[in-house]
């Protein structure tokens, strides 16, 4: 089991080399939320993500001991970098496996960062049994993303940092997969200040540990479907969980339209962008999911900005939506001339800007002489809709949402 002391020797171990990232005041959370709130800007981290403390950890040790070890990793993301970065940093040969799936853009980070990556599987428990097999069939040294106390400690040292610079936070937020992150933060955490409230934060998509945690044992989920890729984990670790449940005080679950919402809100009022692991966080700020007395100071570790730019539009088309900026319609009209001309002035009149159009006279699912036209709208948020809405209604239009 760690001890007070391993935070302190990863603190040494990870100064100069790993980066000291913001902790700064959020105006905008705060005023939105009524707490004072500050980010911890692990997104600025080297590689991306907080997962570099934990693999520098590690390997340095790896290293003080054999100086010619090779290190093996299973990841589609931001521990296989923080891997890469760490092994070539030590000199150290380091073999990532990876899923088949993982993008071509991840594939080629790790390469760049001096490691050799191995594709297999079809998802990460296929590519975690290989990478598994390779490291004892090649002599090598696993490096767990999340079930290794030397991970443990040197992703704790966020929380060092965090009380170095604001010793009177009452409560640190953490985003929660396989709970290496949590256990080390609320680990150091409370060794500090034992009265500090540790909150993580899970999706709803990925609720292994949230319903282990309330079960008090280990709970697998039999699949994962989630935009916070960093932490979608369906196996939960008995290893980590144990650390949870001696630290953990509570665990949140986010929705993805929620997270979504999140993640544009940091990019427009924080100037941040942020993966979904990073967001949920802050998403379960933004919907009351966290219940404090009022003024209470908050620390929520924003853990990584990696986000895949190919699903970026989809998360901010889904933050817009849910954050009242965007509607869907399909109105249904009589196909004949000016229908079109008088719906497009009921939309101008009441300043909805149109962003895309289509017009449908061939559907099967259309009476004759009917027209269906699908259109996306920039409002204004929702009094701006609801008026939208009645002033369709009010000239006599059929028309249904798209969510």
């Amino acid at each position: 089991m760690l001890n007070f002391e391993n935070f302190k020797d990863a603190k040494v171990c990870l100064n100069g080399v790993v980066s000291k990232t913001p902790f700064s005041f959020a105006p905008n959370l705060s005023k939105l939320s009524g707490y004072n709130i500050y980010l911890k800007k692990e997104n600025l981290q080297i590689t991306g993500s907080f997962k570099l403390r934990g693999a520098f950890n590690k390997i340095a040790l790896v290293a003080k001991e054999n100086k010619n070890a090779n290190v093996v990793a299973s990841s589609a993301g931001n521990h296989a970098q923080g891997v890469a970065f760490a092994a070539s940093y030590f000199g150290l040969l380091a073999t990532i496996v990876m899923p088949e799936s993982t993008p071509l853009t991840k594939i080629q980070g790790v390469i760049a960062l001096g490691a050799e990556v191995i594709l297999h599987g079809m998802n990460y428990d296929e590519a975690y049994a290989k990478a598994i097999s390779y490291a004892k069939e090649n002599g090598a040294v696993f490096v767990h993303p999340f079930a290794d106390d030397d991970v443990i400690a040197g992703q704790g040292t966020i929380a060092l940092e965090m009380l170095e610079e604001i010793d009177n936070l009452d409560a640190i937020v953490v985003p929660v997969g396989g709970g290496g992150l949590i256990s080390g933060v609320a680990f150091a955490a409370k060794q500090l200040n034992p009265k500090i409230k540790i909150i993580g934060i899970s999706a709803e998509g990925a609720p292994a540990m949230k319903e282990s945690f309330e079960a008090k044992k280990p709970i697998d989920s039999l699949s994962v479907r989630t935009i916070a890729d960093g932490i979608a984990v369906r196996d939960t670790s008995p290893f980590t969980l144990e650390y949870i449940l001696q630290n953990v005080d509570e665990m949140i679950t986010v929705c993805e339209d929620e997270i979504a919402n999140a993640i544009l809100f940091l990019l427009e009022k924080q100037k941040l962008l942020v993966e979904g692991a990073g967001a949920v966080g802050v998403a379960a700020l933004m919907h009351g999911k966290i219940d404090m007395p009022k003024n209470t100071n908050i620390g929520i570790v924003v853990s990584g900005g990696n986000i895949d730019v190919t699903m970026l539009s989809l998360i901010i088309e889904k933050g817009l939506m849910k954050s009242a900026r965007k509607m869907k319609l399909i109105v249904t009209l009589v196909d004949r001339p000016g229908a079109l001309m008088r719906f497009t002035e009921i939309l101008r009149d009441i300043s909805a800007n149109i962003v895309q159009i289509g017009y449908d006279r061939t559907s099967i699912d259309l009476e004759f002489g009917d027209a269906h036209v699908s259109v996306s709208l920039e409002t204004k948020g929702i009094e701006h809709q609801e008026e939208i809405r009645a002033k369709l209604k009010e000239a006599g239009f059929s028309f249904r949402e798209i969510h």
